[in-house]
């Protein structure tokens, strides 16, 4: 590829100023929410806004190294990957390993931060299925038998994440592992066949699971039993309904006072309503919205120029962000049962905005290949219209 190609590539400025956008307003909802919380454990009221910039900053680095290396090269990572997400998902259910938070054993601690295998899980699942509907490509639509290998990935993954319990995680790879096989043109009677049976699945964990049970019950009926099951959801929609229209304000917010758990985690989305009200929100979907545009956007175009691998990783970076905004968004305005996710790149926690973090810049790399495979075509027709060009002058020129 010659460097004046290179040089014509830019960063997708869409992609860029909503990313900048995601990951600042996080960082002042980090700061704003945690407060109290920090206060209360005798901490600084600035800590987790300080870690919150310290994991961008790790965050950052990592996308910097994600978008440096090639897509053949992670095309070879990806059973490397899921082998690592295996392993993790495991140790993190050994005890004296795995760290027990409210009565699930989701993290392992590290150092100075708490790793969560499940984020990686996510990333890794993504990879993974789009590596291996660019080797499938041709029979995924054809053959049912094409469909056992990821199917069988999703469901070794779920069953690792429910014994956590993390219903959230799991739902989310098979949104974004049935989403890409439907984009990749799975038969639409053969996905029916394929999607009907993990509804089943997922129904049954839901009702066969007291505690499952029990969120359910408190986000039917919420209202009625306001200071057990269904505190959290009572008191998200209390902040919520306090935002009205133009917010109370940044820092204003009153729900973050100790009223709302796990306000700057799972439930940041009822703070940024209550403090930038109605508008605020509109804004916050707003740009979500253009960053899955622009993904797919990046990934139809990857389709056209045949670059299955990065058309999928594309379609899958947008269908793990879009999905786990709109649970989260879902969950905190009581259309959706609590399910413990965080808002994408917004909320607080290492191992989320790190592992989104790569994401990124694997994205941006897509995007880059797209480019460049784009302004190679274009010149490749330029010169051979120039080529035809000089062909067609000196027949005319024969010619008389």
């Amino acid at each position: 590829m010659s460097k004046r190609i290179s040089r014509g590539v830019r960063f997708d400025p869409w992609l860029l100023v909503t990313s900048s956008l995601f990951l600042l307003i996080g960082l002042l909802m980090v700061t704003t929410a945690s407060g109290y919380v920090a206060e209360y454990y005798g901490l600084s009221p600035y800590h987790y806004g300080i870690r919150q910039g310290l994991y961008i900053a790790i965050g950052l680095t990592f996308g910097i190294l994600a978008f440096k290396i090639k897509l053949n090269v992670w095309y070879k990572l990806t059973p490397v990957l899921m082998l690592f997400s295996f392993v993790t998902l495991i140790l993190v259910l050994i005890p004296g390993i795995g760290r027990e938070v409210n009565g699930a054993l989701r993290w392992i601690p590290i150092s100075f931060f708490n790793f969560q295998p499940a984020e990686v899980a996510k990333f890794a699942a993504l990879t993974y299925i789009a590596s291996y509907l660019h080797r499938q490509k041709d029979r995924i639509g054809s053959k049912i038998s094409a469909l056992i290998i990821p199917l069988f990935v999703m469901a070794v993954l779920g069953v690792l994440l429910l014994l956590e319990p993390d219903f959230g995680s799991t739902a989310i790879i098979f949104v974004v592992g049935l989403g890409l096989l439907f984009i990749a043109g799975v038969c639409l009677w053969r996905f029916a066949i394929v999607l009907a049976p993990t509804l089943i699945v997922m129904a049954v964990i839901l009702y066969t699971s007291p505690y499952r049970r029990a969120r359910l019950s408190g986000f039917l009926r919420p209202w009625e039993d306001a200071y057990n099951q269904g505190y959290q959801l009572v008191n998200s929609l209390i902040a919520i309904g306090r935002g009205k229209l133009s917010g109370v304000g940044i820092g204003e917010s009153m729900s973050k006072l100790g009223y709302l758990p796990e306000a700057h985690t799972d439930f940041i989305f009822a703070i940024y309503a209550e403090e930038f009200g109605f508008f605020g929100v509109i804004f916050l979907v707003l740009i979500y919205m253009i960053f899955l545009y622009r993904t797919f956007n990046i990934g139809r175009r990857a389709e056209q120029l045949n670059l299955n691998f990065a058309a999928y990783i594309s379609y899958g970076i947008g269908l793990w962000l879009g999905t786990q905004a709109l649970i989260h968004m879902c969950v905190a305005s009581g259309l959706l049962p609590t399910k413990g996710l965080t808002l994408p790149l917004m909320s607080y926690g290492g191992s989320s905005i790190i592992t989104m973090m790569v994401g990124l810049g694997l994205l941006f790399r897509v995007d880059r290949v797209v480019q460049l495979k784009e302004l190679q075509n274009y010149q490749d027709e330029q010169e051979a219209a120039a080529q035809r060009e000089i062909e067609e002058s000196k027949i005319r020129v024969a010619m008389k």
